[in-house]
């Protein structure tokens, strides 16, 4: 575990870049124009879905983020709307410091007072430490999916 300390908080206008640039790690192939669109229609406060950004803060600089959204289901959610996890990051450098962690508890904090019953998340089904990351912070599973297309174009 490393030493140092951080703070969990409601992301400010201005940080919206260090949190466009997070996004950019964790969904590849997020273009900078993408990133700077998304930001900008939730920092206008138009965004149908998105609710609010905690940001893990190292010595003034973002390291990671939590993203919740409100979707109006989730699975095994079937008592109203849902704070949804939409994107959670932390830097790999920053990893197993109780970061991760702190976003979550804070969501939850703050899913709770908005008066939803479930914070709700998922998690590529390859992605295991991601499975173990949500199981530590206190998800449960309630179901794996293989999802299917077919291209029409």
């Amino acid at each position: 575990m490393a030493n140092f300390e951080f703070e969990i908080r409601e992301m400010k206008v201005d940080e919206w870049q260090q949190w466009a640039a997070m996004r950019q790690m964790l969904f590849r192939g997020f273009t900078d124009e993408d990133a700077a669109k998304e930001a900008k229609l939730f920092l206008s406060g138009k965004d149908p879905n998105l609710k609010i950004v905690f940001l893990a803060i190292v010595e003034g600089r973002a390291v990671g983020f939590a993203e919740i959204a409100q979707r109006s289901y989730a699975d095994c959610c079937y008592d109203g709307p849902v704070a949804y996890l939409e994107g959670w990051f932390v830097q790999s450098d920053f990893r197993k410091s109780g970061i991760a962690k702190a976003l979550i508890d804070t969501a939850a904090h703050w899913a709770r007072e908005q008066g939803y019953p479930h914070l709700a998340s998922d998690a590529d089904l390859k992605n295991i430490n991601g499975h173990k990351a949500h199981e530590a912070c206190g998800f449960a599973e309630v179901g794996r999916v293989v999802q299917y297309r077919m291209n029409l174009k």
